[in-house]
């Protein structure tokens, strides 16, 4: 009502016109107009005003038709333009923004309108925003609603989806069979080196143990033979090694048939002492020092001794051998 006293409510814009002429714009509070001259003309509000864009068909780059709809997020920037540069703001918008997306969905194929969306919705965005400036409209966002695609390209889709989730299960196991694989090749060859290097100090040890019981030995018999040297340089000596012999000697004979029952036996072989007297007089002769020559003499040689033991029979001699 054209009164005299007007109070516009917040975020609202009244255009004035003086004698059918654009005069000013209200501001939200008390404001004082002149009957009959004055006439509120246009009322515009500046909040965020949401559209719904209507369904439409649009053919994608690879020939596919989508029924698409969306929402328009938009506000007026400007009261004076968007009440004198356009018959319909709204309407206006809406179209612009129909045409855009239809534009926009022909340049780029089925699969990219699902994967970017949010790259097509920036480009409807910028699209509207330099068209509607000179209307006073600023588009804040636009946002895909619903995407309808046709049946059998549906389908289509359905059975590609299941490909490549068959493909990727295929490649997911055919590594894990390589992975597998070398895991159990490796294992396979850190088992060998393991045996190898276990094998390896095995014999080491195995070496090292007969080398410490062949020294042992070695000095065992060393020792033995020492404390048997020493026994015999003592007083009845020569009795005892002849004891010792003579021990054997018997214990030799007694040891005979027991293996083969071919025997070879000397003449005398129940005559002990003259055995035992044979052996002490090798003995002799190896024991016994060299006598001492000068420089220019030949080796010394073993000296015989004083009373040589009597030959034996071929028989005997292959017995003592």
């Amino acid at each position: 009502m054209n009164t005299m006293v007007l109070f516009v409510p917040q975020q609202e814009a009244w255009v004035v016109e003086r004698m059918g002429r654009f005069h000013r714009i209200l501001e939200p509070g008390l404001n004082f107009l002149i009957p009959l001259l004055d006439r509120i003309r246009y009322v515009q509000s500046l909040k965020e005003i949401v559209i719904n864009v209507p369904e439409q068909s649009a053919v994608t780059l690879d020939n596919v038709t989508l029924q698409i709809d969306g929402v328009l997020y938009l506000r007026i920037m400007d009261p004076y333009k968007a009440s004198y540069g356009v018959e319909d703001p709204e309407y206006a918008v809406t179209q612009l923004a129909q045409t855009t997306m239809r534009s926009e969905l022909g340049k780029i194929s089925l699969d990219k309108v699902f994967r970017e969306r949010e790259s097509l919705n920036a480009c409807i965005v910028d699209a509207i925003n330099q068209a509607s400036d000179c209307w006073g409209i600023r588009c804040l966002r636009y946002e895909i609603k619903d995407i309808h695609v046709p049946p059998r390209v549906k389908e289509s889709m359905q059975m590609q989806v299941e490909a490549e989730r068959r493909k990727r299960a295929t490649v997911l196991e055919s590594e894990g069979t390589r992975e597998s694989d070398i895991n159990v090749a490796e294992g396979r060859k850190q088992a060998q080196i393991l045996a190898s290097e276990a094998e390896r100090a095995e014999q080491i040890n195995k070496a090292a143990g007969e080398a410490n019981a062949m020294l042992a030995k070695a000095k065992a018999k060393a020792e033995a033979i020492r404390l048997l040297a020493d026994a015999l340089t003592q007083q009845n000596g020569n009795a005892a090694a002849s004891l010792a012999v003579a021990e054997q000697y018997v214990s030799a004979f007694s040891q005979l048939a027991k293996d083969s029952n071919t025997i070879l036996l000397p003449s005398n072989t129940g005559d002990v002492t003259s055995m035992v007297t044979q052996a002490l007089g090798i003995y002799s002769a190896l024991t016994k020092p060299q006598a001492a020559k000068s420089p220019e003499a030949t080796p010394a040689a073993l000296e015989v001794p004083k009373h040589p033991p009597p030959e034996l029979p071929e028989a005997d001699q292959v017995n003592s051998s």
